[in-house]
């Protein structure tokens, strides 16, 4: 089923967000990648506050390509999400509630995204050229030395996405494969 959904996402969003629907999101979500999680991280651990709001966001799991004249940005195609899973569950405890990439999960991740009612989206790998067309903006809001891998805010309108984890645990890529062998 397609729905369209804005951020920020909340627990009475993901309510009503299941494994395997077609999702649109509209509104403003942050891009990171490995650097800045474990930038984040290093943050938290030495008792600093993380340099963005975490209640509610998304993070989209990119390293955009420089954008040509006339855009915010260039191609945005999603990072395998397994990268970031030795960070996810802690910034899900502290409030995320979406994330944005390609590939499985962790058991712990999952864990965590029951536990904070949250929820794991994919976008289509290898589609960063067509994704990038859905972001109307972007700007750096910290780590800047990181290049590619800085945090950005990025406002995306109509971006599509996959329910792959709900909050209830339901992951697509183990129902899917169930469905396929019984058919």
């Amino acid at each position: 089923m397609d729905k369209y959904i804005n951020t920020p996402i909340t627990e009475e969003t993901t309510k009503d967000l299941h494994s395997g629907d077609m999702v649109y999101i509209t509104g403003s979500i942050y891009v990171a990648r490995d650097a800045a999680h474990k930038r984040m991280m290093e943050a938290l651990d030495s008792g600093k506050e993380l340099p963005i709001d975490i209640k509610d966001a998304t993070i989209y799991y990119m390293g955009p390509s420089p954008a040509r004249e006339g855009r915010p940005i260039g191609s945005a195609g999603p990072t395998t999400a397994s990268r970031m899973d030795k960070y996810a569950p802690r910034l899900l405890d502290l409030g995320e509630k979406a994330m944005i990439g390609k590939g499985k999960r962790t058991k712990e991740v999952i864990d965590a995204i029951i536990r904070n009612k949250a929820v794991y989206f994919a976008a289509v790998g290898g589609a960063g050229a067509l994704l990038s067309k859905c972001i109307t903006a972007s700007e750096v809001i910290c780590y800047d030395d990181l290049g590619a891998e800085a945090i950005r805010k990025i406002t995306v309108e109509n971006f599509p996405a996959i329910v792959v984890v709900d909050r209830e645990g339901n992951n697509l890529y183990e129902t899917a494969i169930a469905k396929y062998r019984t058919e």
